[in-house]
């Protein structure tokens, strides 16, 4: 198997709702069933890009939302094994029971510092046991278990391939050139496996449409002359990738497709594709699709190596936007230089978007990227784009993947505070 494809088969993965509300509970279950007895208190203790982006989103199988519901839904009820489907099983009794832990004042959820790498600390203290479960740098990265002050697991970083401090990151040693002979040349069954990605993704979107909650997929239904697939290429993009965004921040109880540890980066990254391909499915064979959702893929994993996982920057609109226009243009038979074209016009159009969490807003800024995308794609494939000497956009779309994340990190930190002072604040 090529290294490309392990890497996208690695970073693929299920997520149900807002992946931070899932990583919150799944720590904190992580914690609670190693520790015996009752729950006294529950403290999550979480990086800046965390604590914003879980603060006001829903939570599967709840009418309940934010930092402190997910972690009291973590310690009664919240299955560990299921990561970030730690939330799949919830009940109307659980839910009773975390909200009566929240209005005791016995769960705390604070943000420890700023920082795009992400960041939990969950601590469960019972009549009988105090349990730490820290995660670091992904959603279910445990590193570290301490029970009662003895540490019980440590993660061993010899276990798996990792970046470390000087190496240059995976994704960042080949150029665009690469990824594009390698998405053109990889075997279909190798990659065959990226097909989950639109059925999971579509069955959310369905989830969404039949919830009657989600207002602005009903909206683009209507656009879309109330149908899924219509004969228009962009009000389908708009209606598949935005309805399923707006059924996983409002908490239905379907996963969405992750990639780069957010469900809205994977729905992003694939939906559009699959609109485009099922409007226009005489012309572009299946296979197609699957080279350009993993083109997708991999530009979106370039700049969120050098943005972080979580930083003030929209990281769904910017990374998983650009990523999607590239599989865009790629489908639609684009070359090389018209790739870079496509970089170029999306880093000049959407790189300032901020992220003010996981919340309903994720849906209006989906909806920007997807007309970004779509405007980006046709300007390059009439050979127009900005110049390289302008703006962020540099010599190489390399150089211009670089700038787009730096913006985010270390550029965006102050905007970073700012965001979660007003959201606080509220």
């Amino acid at each position: 198997m090529d290294r490309l494809t392990e890497l996208i088969k690695k970073d693929m993965k299920p997520a149900l709702g807002v992946t931070e509300p899932g990583a919150i509970a799944f720590a904190v279950a992580s914690a609670k069933e190693r520790a015996e007895g009752e729950i006294v208190r529950v403290k999550v203790s979480l990086n800046s890009g965390m604590y914003k982006n879980a603060y006001t989103c829903g939570i599967p199988n709840s009418d309940r939302f934010g930092n402190l519901y997910a972690a009291a839904l973590g310690a009664v009820a919240a299955k560990a094994e299921l990561g970030l489907e730690s939330l799949a099983y919830i009940t109307k009794e659980d839910n009773e029971r975390a909200a009566t832990l929240v209005a005791e004042g016995r769960v705390e959820a604070v943000m420890d510092h700023m920082g795009s790498q992400i960041a939990i600390d969950a601590e469960v203290v019972t009549d009988k046991d105090r349990v730490l479960v820290k995660i670091r740098d992904s959603h279910t990265g445990i590193v570290c278990i301490e029970k009662n002050g003895e540490t019980v697991f440590l993660k061993d970083s010899r276990q798996e391939e990792k970046d470390v401090p000087g190496e240059i990151p995976v994704i960042h040693q080949y150029t665009v050139h690469e990824l594009l002979e390698y998405v053109t040349h990889v075997p279909e069954k190798e990659i065959s496996f990226i097909r989950e990605a639109f059925s999971m993704n579509m069955e959310l979107l369905e989830e969404g449409i039949h919830s009657g909650r989600a207002v602005i997929t009903k909206q683009l239904l209507k656009e879309n002359q109330n149908q899924i697939i219509s004969e228009d290429a962009l009000r389908t993009a708009q209606l598949l990738c935005n309805g399923a965004i707006e059924a996983r921040v409002l908490g239905l109880s379907r996963p969405a497709m992750s990639i780069t540890g957010s469900g809205a980066h994977g729905i992003i990254a694939t939906m559009p594709l699959f609109a485009y391909f099922q409007v226009n499915y005489t012309e572009v064979e299946d296979v197609l699709l699957l080279r350009a959702t993993a083109l997708s893929f991999l530009i979106t994993m370039y700049i969120k190596e050098y943005s972080g996982k979580l930083s003030a920057f929209c990281g769904c609109g910017i990374a998983a936007g650009c990523g999607m226009a590239c599989g865009l243009a790629y489908l639609r038979g684009a070359a090389g230089r018209q790739i870079d074209m496509v970089i170029r016009n999306m880093a000049s159009g959407l790189t300032g978007m901020i992220c003010d969490g996981g919340n309903h807003g994720c849906t209006m800024k989906g909806i920007v990227a997807v007309d970004a995308a779509f405007r980006a794609v046709d300007l390059a494939m009439q050979d127009v784009s900005i110049g390289q000497i302008h703006g962020i956009n540099g010599m190489t779309p390399e150089d211009t993947m670089k700038h787009m994340g730096q913006i985010a990190s270390p550029g965006m930190v102050k905007t970073e505070e700012t965001i979660v002072n007003i959201i606080e604040q509220k």
